[in-house]
């Protein structure tokens, strides 16, 4: 190539970078997860953890239950650690909605926030002490003009495993053969 070539190219390279420095980057559709605070649940007990999750803007997710059977659902599926049971996991309602890529369809969405609640259970034998629970969220997220591939977000989250409080003791020094404790009055006396 010749030198008088090379020096011509270069503001022509220049120009295009800067131009394609300055187009709009189409933002690409994602779900986030905030990260839950430790719980404390109790062992043997059924306990309610909710994780909060974001649709980023501009965009929507199908519902778990979505108008249509071809549309895929947001579900969670969740690895408990061993002696840790995961009982129901609840979906919000979701909202309905039409957009223009099909203007006369009624859609069941999430947009912006929305939580789901899940059931945890640690067996009665389960040592106190921290567990992290491990699973995806499955998704497929769409914009106003087009839906987007499935995607599987991580989802972590640990629980503190405690021990139920005991039951309240009996006062041994009360009689369990009283027959008047003050709640029902007293016969009258008799004259005779």
């Amino acid at each position: 190539m010749s030198r008088f070539f090379q020096i011509a190219l270069w503001p022509v390279l220049l120009s295009c970078l800067a131009a394609a420095q300055d187009m709009p980057v189409k933002k690409a559709p994602s779900v986030t997860m905030e990260p839950p605070p430790v719980a404390n649940v109790t062992r043997g007990k059924s306990n309610s953890i909710e994780l909060h999750f974001r649709v980023g803007e501009g965009f929507h997710v199908n519902s778990n239950k979505p108008a249509a059977e071809y549309l895929i659902p947001t579900t969670l599926k969740m690895q408990p650690p061993t002696d840790m049971v995961i009982g129901k996991i609840t979906y919000p309602p979701g909202e309905t909605r039409s957009f223009p890529f099909a203007p006369d369809e009624k859609l069941s969405v999430y947009s912006g926030d929305f939580t789901v609640t899940v059931q945890v259970r640690p067996l009665a034998s389960v040592l106190p002490t921290k567990y992290e629970f491990r699973g995806t969220l499955r998704y497929q997220a769409c914009d106003n003009a087009q839906c987007y591939r499935p995607k599987d977000l991580p989802v972590e989250f640990e629980v503190k495993v405690v021990k139920a409080p005991a039951p309240p003791k009996k006062n041994p020094a009360q009689s369990p053969h009283a027959t008047n404790l003050g709640i029902f009055p007293r016969p009258p006396k008799s004259d005779t």
